[in-house]
């Protein structure tokens, strides 16, 4: 297959983002929910889960009910004044991302500020031509159809020149329905019809593309 682009989600993807990151942004989106919807945490904190379940984004929700500014809710929730050390860097990661032919993009439901430090620290940002942010996708995240669309729109390409690279099936499968190959970040020991390979880290990704 000749590959013109690859599309990489970012947390879990290319870096491990459980053990500090996505449980500040939880605090932080929390916190948010508490302040701007008068809520306790619990309260706040059971309807971030909820809004994130049901849209994919707690702040598809916030938008849909509350009518939340996106700019401010994710420029609040998405500050991390000691991201140096809660970034986990793989020093491989880098080679391992050079050895693939083709141009390379980042789409994340993360905003663009977020995505671009995260990059930085993990010394591969020069690798990327673009970072697809969930303001780029006019704050409709994935698995939603329409990011993937205008994404696609912005390149010029089509989506069979394509492979996504996520941890997310159900984010692989909205990318399969469009006609892209699907790569599956994860140790689950099945796979879902739609994932054309699984991997159990990023750093595998050389030795499947001969799969794809």
């Amino acid at each position: 297959m000749a590959t013109k682009y690859w599309i990489f989600d970012l947390d879990n993807t290319l870096h491990n983002a459980t053990p500090h990151i996505f449980p500040h942004i939880n605090r932080s989106m929390t916190a948010y929910l508490q302040e701007h919807l008068q809520l306790s945490e619990d309260e706040a904190n059971a309807l971030r889960v909820d809004y994130w379940q049901r849209y994919g984004a707690t702040l598809t929700g916030l938008m849909k009910h509350h009518g939340t500014d996106p700019d401010h809710f994710l420029w609040h929730t998405h500050q991390f004044p000691e991201l140096y050390n809660m970034v986990l860097r793989e020093p491989r990661l880098r080679h391992v991302l050079k050895r693939l032919r083709g141009r390379k993009v980042v789409f994340s439901n993360a905003p663009e500020h977020y995505a671009k430090a995260v990059l930085k620290l993990l010394r591969i940002d020069d690798l990327f031509e673009d970072v697809f942010a969930i303001e780029h996708s006019r704050y409709q995240p994935k698995p939603q159809t329409a990011g993937f669309r205008r994404l696609l729109r912005k390149h010029r390409i089509q989506a069979a020149q394509c492979v996504m690279v996520e941890d997310s099936a159900e984010n692989l499968q909205t990318a399969k329905r469009l006609g892209m190959k699907t790569v599956w970040v994860n140790d689950a020991l099945r796979a879902p019809s739609y994932v054309d390979v699984r991997i159990r880290d990023v750093l595998e990704l050389p030795r499947a593309v001969s799969k794809l």
